[in-house]
C-alpha cells in the first residue's frame, strides 16, 4: 500500500550493487528501512545528495506489514541545506546528531511534535549565524523531553547532587556512581535554560562542551534501551 509522508535521513550503507538501505525517521512510521535503487545512469531515479543525513523529505512510500526492508517509490527534498553540507563543523553535527537519532528512536515513535521538533532543529542548524559550537547541546536537552526522559528539576535549588539513574537532584550523593557532584549539578541547572534562541550567549570552552556530552550520552545510556558507543563522537571532539 503507498503513503505519502516526511521523513528525515538518519543514515544510508550500500547494501548490493543495486541497491542501497536508507534509514528514515519518518512523520507516521516512526524509524524505518528502506531499500533504495542505487543510482545508475545519467538521469538517475535518485541521487546521493537526496539521501546524506539530517535531509527533510516529502516521501511516497509502499510499506507491507512484517516486511523489513520498505520500499521508495518518490523522494524529493522539502528544503536546501546549504550550510549543512559546506562547513565542517556543521557536517561533524549532522552526522553526530544523525547517529545519535538512529540508535534512540525506533519503529514505534511516530510521535508528530517529536517529527516537528527534529525538523524545526535540522533547519535551525542550518541557517544559524550564532552559537553553532553549542547547538548539539541545545539539541540533545530539548530532546530529552519528546523522549519522556526530561530530568526532575524539582527541589534543584536545595538539592546538591543530581542522580544521573533517576533523573532528580538529592540531598546527599547516591551510593551509585552515576552522579554529578555539586558544581556539575549546579552547571547543569543553568543548562537546562539553552535553547536555540540563546546558546550564542553560553561562554563553553571545548573540553567543557565535550564533559556536558559525556554526561549526556551517559544519562541516554541510563535511561533508553541498547544505547551502544557513537562512532561519530570522536569527530566531534575534534571539530566542535
Amino acid at each position: 500500500m503507498l503513503h505519502k509522508t516526511e521523513g528525515i535521513v538518519l543514515s544510508t550503507i550500500p547494501y548490493s550493487d543495486t541497491y542501497a538501505i536508507t534509514q528514515l525517521f519518518t512523520l507516521d512510521f516512526g524509524k524505518v528501512s528502506y531499500l533504495l535503487p542505487r543510482s545508475r545512469g545519467r538521469r538517475p531515479r535518485f541521487t546521493p545528495s537526496l539521501f546524506t543525513p539530517l535531509t527533510v523529505l516529502w516521501l511516497e512510500v509502499e510499506h507491507k506489514p512484517l516486511r523489513d526492508l520498505q520500499r521508495i517509490r518518490d523522494a524529493s527534498r522539502q528544503f536546501p541545506l546549504n550550510n549543512l553540507s559546506s562547513q565542517m563543523t556543521r557536517i561533524s553535527l549532522t552526522f553526530f546528531l544523525a547517529e545519535l537519532l538512529s540508535r534512540l528512536l525506533h519503529e514505534s515513535d511516530h510521535n508528530g511534535l517529536l517529527f516537528e521538533y527534529l525538523k524545526n532543529s535540522v533547519e535551525t542548524l542550518d541557517a544559524a549565524n550564532r552559537g553553532v559550537a553549542n547547538f548539539h547541546l541545545a539539541f540533545m536537552i530539548g530532546l530529552n523531553r519528546y523522549l519522556g526522559i526530561l530530568p526532575n528539576m524539582n527541589g534543584a535549588g536545595h538539592c546538591g547532587y543530581f542522580d544521573l539513574m533517576q533523573g532528580e537532584f538529592t540531598t546527599h550523593a547516591p551510593l551509585h556512581t552515576h552522579y554529578l557532584n555539586r558544581e556539575q549539578s549546579a552547571f547543569l541547572l543553568q543548562l537546562q535554560r539553552m535553547h536555540y534562541g540563546n546558546m550564542h550567549l553560553f561562554r563553553l570552552t571545548r573540553s567543557q562542551r565535550n564533559v556536558i556530552v559525556d554526561y549526556l550520552l551517559e544519562y541516554y545510556r541510563l535511561h533508553t534501551y541498547d544505547f551502544p558507543p557513537l562512532k561519530s563522537l570522536d569527530i566531534l571532539r575534534e571539530l566542535s
